[in-house]
This record gives C-alpha cells, sequence and structure tokens, in this order.
C-alpha cells in the first residue's frame, strides 16, 4: 500500500467496478457527437491544419509541438482550448488526432456523471490517443481531481473500499494526450488549468478569413456564388464560422427551391432578410436586445438578469452567445452597473440619442 498522490483519494470503488475498469470495459458514457453532431457537420471539418483557416498564430504553435511530438515519439502535450462558441474548438480536437495518427475518443463534461465513468475511458485509451472533453468546466470536482494524476503520471490513484478496510490501488495508464474545449476558462478550477502544457485561445475571425470558408463550405456543397455574394456573406456571420455555415446552407435551400442554379446577390438578401438576419450579421435577439436596453432602461446600464428578464432570454445565453459579438462589434458595453447601449447601437437602430447621454458618453 502507498501514499496517495492527490486528492483522487477520496474516490471509492467496489470491487466490482475495479474488476470491470482491469477488464478494460467500455464506460457507457454519452457523447457530444452522438448526441448533436450529424454528417453535415462532419463533412465540412476540415481534417488536416492546412484546410484550417485563420487563428494562424495557434496553427503554428500546434505545429511546433505536433513535430516536436512525432520526433520524440511521444503523445502531444494536453491542450486546453477556450474561446467563444462555433470557432472550431471540437475541429482543432479531431485535427491534431488526424495529424498524430491517434484514435480520438470524444466525450462532455456532463456525460461523465461519476468517476468510475471517467476512469473507464481513461483505461481503455492505448498508446498515443486523444481523449477530447467538450464542456470541460462543467465537470465535477470529484470527478475533476481523477485527472490530475492521470495527467501527470499517467496513473489511476483509487480506493477500494471503505472505513478500516479501505486499501489504495494504483493502476497505469498508457500515454495519451487530453484536449479540453470551454467557453469559461475562467470556471475552471487552477489545479487543472494548470496541468495543460499548451492553453489556446481561439479568436474571432477577420472578414477576409470568413470569405475563405464561406467559399469553402459552399464548394463542398456543391453551390456556385456570384461575383461578391461570399463577401457579403462573410460581413453577416458574427465572425464564426459555425454561423457561416448555417447560413450558407439556408441559403442553398433557398436557391434550390426557386430552382436557381447560382447564387445571387439578390438571393442573399432576400433569403437573410427572411431569416431576420441584417447585413452586419444581427439577429432578431441581438436587435431585441439592443432595443430593450435603449427603450425600456434608457440605454443603460441594465443588470444581466433585469435584461433577461425583458427579453425572456436565459441569463447565459445572453453572456456568453449574444454579448460578445455585440460588445466585439462595439453595440453594447458593460460597467460595473450594468449593460449599457454605446451610439453605434443608437445608430444601427436609427434612434436619436439625448444630448445628457452623449455627453456621458464623452
Amino acid at each position: 500500500m502507498f501514499a496517495l498522490r492527490h486528492t483522487c483519494s477520496v474516490l471509492s470503488f467496489c470491487p466490482m467496478a475495479i474488476s470491470r475498469i482491469q477488464r478494460k470495459e467500455p464506460a457507457v458514457v454519452p457523447t457530444k457527437t452522438a448526441r448533436e453532431s450529424d454528417a453535415f457537420e462532419q463533412s465540412l471539418r476540415p481534417k488536416v491544419i492546412t484546410d484550417y483557416v485563420g487563428q494562424g498564430e495557434m496553427k503554428g504553435h500546434l505545429l511546433v509541438h505536433m513535430e516536436a511530438a512525432r520526433k520524440r515519439k511521444e503523445p502531444m502535450g494536453h491542450t486546453l482550448l477556450h474561446g467563444s462558441p462555433g470557432l472550431g474548438k471540437t475541429t482543432l480536437a479531431h485535427i491534431i488526432g488526424n495529424e498524430m495518427g491517434a484514435q480520438i475518443r470524444v466525450t462532455s463534461g456532463p456525460a461523465i456523471e461519476k468517476p468510475g465513468d471517467l476512469a473507464s475511458l481513461l483505461t481503455n485509451l492505448e498508446a498515443g490517443d486523444v481523449l477530447f472533453i467538450d464542456e470541460i468546466h462543467r465537470m465535477r470536482p470529484v470527478i475533476e481531481e481523477v485527472l490530475y494524476s492521470a495527467m501527470e503520471d499517467y496513473a489511476l490513484d483509487l480506493v477500494i473500499g471503505k472505513g478500516p478496510t479501505a486499501r489504495s490501488m494504483r493502476l497505469d495508464l498508457k500515454p495519451f494526450t487530453l484536449i479540453g474545449a470551454t467557453t469559461k476558462v475562467g470556471s475552471i478550477s487552477a489545479p487543472l488549468r494548470d496541468r495543460f502544457p499548451h492553453v489556446f485561445k481561439l479568436s474571432f475571425y477577420t472578414r477576409i478569413e470568413m470569405e475563405q470558408i464561406v467559399e469553402r463550405t459552399a464548394g463542398i456543397l456543391g453551390i456556385k456564388l456570384d461575383e461578391r455574394v461570399a463577401h457579403y456573406i462573410a460581413g453577416c456571420c458574427r465572425s464564426t464560422p459555425r454561423v457561416a455555415n448555417r447560413l450558407v446552407r439556408s441559403v442553398r435551400d433557398f436557391a434550390q427551391v426557386s430552382n436557381e442554379s447560382t447564387v445571387s446577390m439578390s438571393r442573399i438578401q432576400s433569403t437573410l432578410e427572411a431569416l431576420g438576419i441584417d447585413d452586419v450579421g444581427l439577429d432578431r435577439t441581438d436587435r431585441l436586445i439592443l432595443s430593450s436596453i435603449i427603450e425600456k432602461f434608457g440605454g443603460g446600464p441594465v443588470g444581466l438578469s433585469t435584461l433577461a428578464a425583458a427579453t425572456a432570454e436565459e441569463e447565459e445565453a445572453l453572456e456568453d452567445v449574444y454579448e460578445p459579438y455585440l460588445m466585439q462589434q462595439g453595440y453594447l458595453q458593460r460597467t460595473p452597473k450594468g449593460r449599457a447601449a454605446t451610439k453605434l447601437a443608437y445608430d444601427l437602430l436609427g434612434i436619436q440619442m439625448s444630448e445628457q447621454l452623449q455627453q456621458q458618453l464623452i
């Protein structure tokens, strides 16, 4: 018997569970891929890093780390990817697995309900495999602690039984790469975050990069675009590839129903109008948020919970989905007292700003 090195000693496994892990029976953990992804999304994802558009500095670092790992004949170091939804974290995880010639196992933080589920996943990994955990910030602390020794020592420390008869046990793991993805890197505990040697933030994409993504997606879907159409769509997709793919797919459907072989500018504009999306990428909810702040709360500041009640949206959706892009584009600002609309928001909605508010902004 040896002393446990980490706080995962709080785990308690029955002999049956240990037997299941040692026999390497797979844990029944539903994955995000099984629940949400479909053939369409998979077909649009690039398979190699050279096909991945944007995030140039991060791609350069990844290429160095992957090449160094290949030369050492080791798995790549554990990697944490964070950024707003739809920027390509899951795609990058699959690319890393493909580039390293490894099998990737996919799960998500909420899907891992018990420490035994994670232990089963870890013991079933082969040498060099990639374990991708989406929404890693939503793992429970007792489950998170299982990863400490697994990430550092490729070992799993367990406690069998309870009370005076309890005994410790260590299971050796094969070297693997853990890739975590999160939209809330601050919600990950410091001990777990510090165990990732590579931490990358995905930024919003430029208009040129979005245009390249639109053209690539249109090519995969077999859509012909008139001149300047891709550039126009690129300005309407919130600097987010997931939104761009969704818009191109919608445009294709509208064009096919109208028996149009080529997508024209008028078709794009009519489709976006039908979807409630304007030429800067804001949808009905974005405009509702801005108009509510201006018309109901005098331009702000207004608290998040109050704004959520006024717009019939969840606080988490406002904070994680809508606000980042509105703030990036300069339509919204966060103050110590709450959210406030900027002059750009007034101009966008065609509302006259009072002289008093103009003086406050100055």
